[in-house]
């Protein structure tokens, strides 16, 4: 397979197998995990293939054009750091591919849970291989989002919501912060590309942004991994079932941080600011995490603190700038993913077979679970860092690296902090084995429940300690190639030259390493007491501070939109309309002549008439405002002007249009007015009338002045001229107006149609609602504002309606055909056979109409919308861009010549979202007033039958 299609399959195999278990959501759970698997494996073996290239120093990258005008191209690389990431994220996610299926319970979503877990390794991918900084941002928000959806999975359960929500305030916020950071990073660096923002250290630590762009990434990262203050959303996570909770503390999410900060090492670290704050930001949260985690009695919050502590250490080596703190990092990070996965596997284990994971209740299960206490026990081991473990040897090497690096002019705070901390991480490794698997049982239901499981679900765990069992014993053969490589990769220098062994001879850290394993052994006997001292401390609790600040973020963002959004409608029209009154006077001051070179033209008197008439009807308006029926008269006369004028300036298409668009607004507005008062109330004070018309007379003056100065200038190279130019060369017709909606700029035309059918459905929600509550109590009382005439249904008017109706369904085609080349279009035929059967609705009545109604109006609008969808993307199958247009022409006996283009398939998209719109606004507000003379009519034989009881 050539580099770059393995490269383009590597990142969309998880999110293609997260569409087929969508798919097949219907199906058991054994084709859900099997497609997860399936696509985990395929991708495993992709990425070995590629390992021995990238490990002989050859770096992968293809890349393909997707947003070049902002810099952001679909680039990926493959590098040793993105190989070891890529293979602990696929190898792991198999392996909890796998302990799902056979962990989660008979009759739960399992295709939802494993296509959530899909999307959010198929993110996870992106962030590692992303070789552009814009597209890795678009992956890591996607982390986010998925990690939401498997954090919550359990809906049903209160805190499974609440950690989910929590998990995407601190994670999706951090990620915004992110945004900030590596955009300022592109620019000063001069290109997103990722590999030239490495090579460009120089530019970026000199530049006088690098203090903001450092802390604004390290925000990012702080939050993703889980770093003190940022740390508290964690164990909140716990509320996701238990191999979500070890593929998210292993390879996957938190380790997101650990990665961008090891793949921006050459560009941001070496800075005494970088040192600083890295550093001191990763010891902090190393000993936190580890203190409290030696506290905590669920299995899966030591597990969950345990996992802050070292993702802390983590920090902390790559904040030492050093080269052999780098290997350290590297290598814990595949020890931490062996064991720490393992682990939570193991506490998934115990919780299934013994129905608690409260380790109060727990202990001796070694003699009920032998399997699963020697797979626990070792991985604990392991998390300690005892002898001959994985763990031991990077644990040895970050406290040598520890003892060269000073902080704050202080040698012997590095040490000790990390000396403690590794005491700590002993004690509660110790304690989570002894307490669990040793011991005396406290709880005999939970002990007698208890037994290993079948091979199924111990399988991904053994494997997982097995490997950081041989991580101590043959670290050289099974991790030194990929440790020195990646740590080359990290540094942005040569692969370094390394040793590892379980031996490096006597030394300080070998000295600080036994006295934590001693300390940690005292701590696991004194445990007991030192409980009952943490219980008597006071502790700050991070979650609610978290929800009070929540609180008070949400009531001053209340009070803001309070007082910027009053719900009244004249203010907020006011304030928006002034902000533009506003900003025009401001463009006019800035200087220029109002008045162009252009010469002007004379105006006849038939365009004076219709300026005045226009005028008149504009002041009647507002004259008449509380006269609705007037001022709809006065409305729909100031729109014939307008489609005169058009007509005159030789654009018939507009003039069709707005002819068209008046008789249906002023026919569905008829229908509207008739349920609403005559006179409506006044709701404008003489001196908030006195403030609008200021306001009106400055806007109207700003709107003329622009426009005039517009008229009196000649365009340098006007678009029209373009249009002309290429309208039958390239749209394939002569009508330029039809040829510019539909091709040159279909992509707008699409968004129009789409909220012209989003405005039918809220519409239809809005008023289908009339009938409930307050608004139903009106319908109830409703009465009509004057006699109706006693003959409903005109016999004159319903029969020439039925013999309008073909002709004008007729005309209504041959404007839609004719569309490209003259006059009309999807758009003004639509209009026209919509008034077609607005009138059959007027005439015959809304029952009679809507009886011989074949197609719903929902229907029209997603078909509408769906076709010119499918019109644009048929275009891709040819290699061309999204929505262009293909045409020819062709002769058929006594037909002649005529002409084809794909550009009537989208026209026809806009003809039914038209028709849709119009027809669904006409259905619902016919609902009401049927509805209306429904309820007035029962409450009136109410009143009468309450009449005659009463005069019985």
């Amino acid at each position: 397979m050539p580099i770059s299609l393995t490269l383009f399959t590597l990142a969309g195999l998880p999110f293609v197998a997260a569409l087929l278990i969508a798919l097949c959501a219907d199906r058991g759970r054994a084709i859900h995990s099997g497609i997860a698997a399936a696509a985990s494996a395929i991708g495993l073996a992709l990425t070995l293939s590629l390992a021995g290239r990238v490990l002989a120093g050859d770096q992968i990258a293809v890349s393909a054009a997707w947003v070049p005008a902002i810099g952001l191209d679909f680039s990926l690389m493959m590098d040793p750091l993105g190989l070891m990431f890529a293979g602990l994220i696929l190898g792991i996610g198999l392996l909890v591919m796998i302990f799902g299926h056979f962990y989660l319970a008979q009759g739960e979503a399992t295709g939802r849970f494993f296509a959530s877990l899909m999307l959010f390794q198929g993110s996870m991918l992106g962030i590692v291989l992303s070789g552009n900084v814009l597209l890795l941002l678009v992956f890591w928000e996607l982390t986010s989002l998925s990690s939401f959806l498997l954090i919550g999975f359990w809906r049903d359960k209160p805190e499974a919501r609440q950690g989910a929500r929590m998990a995407l305030a601190i994670t999706g916020g951090g990620g915004l912060v992110l945004i900030a950071g590596m955009i300022l990073l592109g620019v000063v660096a001069g290109s997103f590309d990722l590999m030239t923002i490495l090579q460009n250290a120089d530019v970026v630590q000199a530049s006088p942004l690098y203090p903001v762009i450092l802390g604004l990434i390290l925000i990012g990262c702080f939050t993703k991994s889980a770093q003190f203050p940022f740390h508290f959303w964690l164990p909140h996570a716990m509320a996701a079932p238990t191999p979500v909770s070890a593929y998210l503390h292993s390879a996957t999410m938190v380790k997101a941080g650990v990665f961008l900060l090891a793949r921006l090492w050459p560009v941001l670290a070496g800075t005494d600011l970088y040192t600083a704050v890295v550093s001191s930001v990763g010891l902090v949260t190393m000993l936190f995490g580890a203190w409290v985690a030696l506290f905590r009695h669920d299995l899966k919050a030591i597990l969950a603190y345990s996992t802050i502590s070292q993702l802390g250490l983590l920090v902390m080596l790559l904040g030492f700038s050093l080269e052999a703190a780098a290997i350290g990092a590297v290598l814990h990070i595949l020890n931490h993913a062996a064991f720490k996965a393992a682990l939570f596997m193991t506490a998934g284990i115990v919780d299934h077979e013994a129905g608690t994971r409260d380790i109060r209740h727990l202990g001796a299960l070694a003699k009920v679970m032998p399997v699963t206490a020697l797979v626990g026990t070792l991985a604990a081991l392991a998390m300690a860092g005892i002898p001959p473990l994985g763990g031991f040897i990077s644990k040895e090497m970050m406290l040598y690296e520890a003892l060269n690096v000073s902080l704050f002019g202080l040698p012997w705070l590095v040490p000790t902090v990390a000396a403690v901390a590794a005491a700590l991480s002993v004690g509660y490794s110790l304690r989570f084995a002894a307490h669990l698997f040793f011991g005396r049982a406290r709880d005999a239901d939970a002990h007698a429940r208890a037994h290993d499981p079948g091979a199924g679900m111990l399988l991904a765990p053994a494997i997982l300690v097995s490997l950081a069992v041989l991580l101590g014993l043959t670290p050289m053969l099974l991790a030194g190639t990929v440790v020195s490589s990646v740590a080359g990769a990290v540094t942005g220098g040569p692969a370094p030259e390394l040793e590892l062994s379980l031996w490096h001879g006597f030394n300080l850290a070998l000295g600080l390493s036994a006295l934590a394993i001693l300390v940690g052994v005292l701590l696991l006997w004194r445990h007991a007491a030192l409980l009952r001292g943490y219980a008597a401390m006071r502790h700050a609790d991070a979650k609610a501070l978290f929800e009070r600040a929540m609180r008070v973020a949400d009531l001053a963002v209340r009070k803001a939109v309070v007082t910027v959004h009053r719900p009244s409608l004249q203010r907020m029209v006011f304030a928006v309309f002034a902000v533009v009154v506003v900003l025009v006077i401001e463009g006019a001051g800035r200087g220029g002549s109002l008045t162009g070179p252009r010469e002007l033209l004379p105006a006849p008197p038939s365009a004076v008439a219709a300026w005045l008439l226009l005028v008149a009807a504009t002041i009647a308006v507002l004259v008449e405002e509380r006269q609705r029926f007037r001022a709809l008269i006065y409305i729909s006369v100031i729109g014939l002007v307008i489609a005169l004028a058009f007509v005159h300036f030789s654009a018939p298409d507009l003039a069709l249009t707005q002819i068209s668009v008046e008789v249906v607004t002023i026919l569905l507005l008829l229908l509207a007015l008739n349920l609403l008062p005559k006179l409506p109330a006044l709701v404008s004070s003489p001196t908030r009338r006195m403030r609008d018309s200021v306001l009106a007379m400055l806007g109207g003056l700003g709107v003329g002045g622009a426009a005039w100065a517009m008229l009196t200038r000649n365009p340098n190279d006007p678009i029209s001229s373009f249009h002309l130019a290429n309208s039958y060369s390239g749209g394939g017709g002569t009508n330029v107006v039809n040829v510019t909606l539909v091709d040159f700029r279909a992509f707008d035309t699409m968004g129009e149609i789409i909220v012209l059918g989003i405005a039918g459905l809220v519409i239809y929600a809005l008023l289908d609602t009339t009938s409930r509550g307050a608004a139903g109590a009106r319908l109830r009382s409703w009465q009509e504002d004057m006699p109706h005439s006693p003959e409903s249904h005109p016999v004159m008017f319903v029969m020439s309606t039925r013999i309008l109706l073909p002709l004008v369904l007729v005309a209504g085609i041959f404007i839609f055909l004719r569309g490209h080349n003259e006059p009309g279009g999807g758009f003004i035929a639509g209009l026209i056979v919509a008034i077609a059967f607005l009138l059959q609705y007027l005439a015959s009545g809304f029952d009679w109409t809507d009886s011989r109604r074949r197609i719903g109006e929902h229907i029209l609008i997603g078909f509408g919308v769906l076709i010119a969808v499918f019109t644009g993307l048929g275009s891709l199958l040819f290699e061309a861009n999204f929505l262009s247009t293909a045409f020819d022409y062709f002769t058929l006996p006594l037909v002649g010549e005529f002409e084809l283009a794909t550009a009537m398939l989208f026209d026809l998209g806009v003809f039914s979202v038209v028709l849709g719109a119009v027809m669904l606004a006409l259905a619902q507000l016919s609902h009401i007033a049927k509805r209306a003379a429904r309820a007035h009519a029962a409450h009136e034989a109410e009143l009468r039958d309450q009449s005659q009881e009463a005069q019985s």
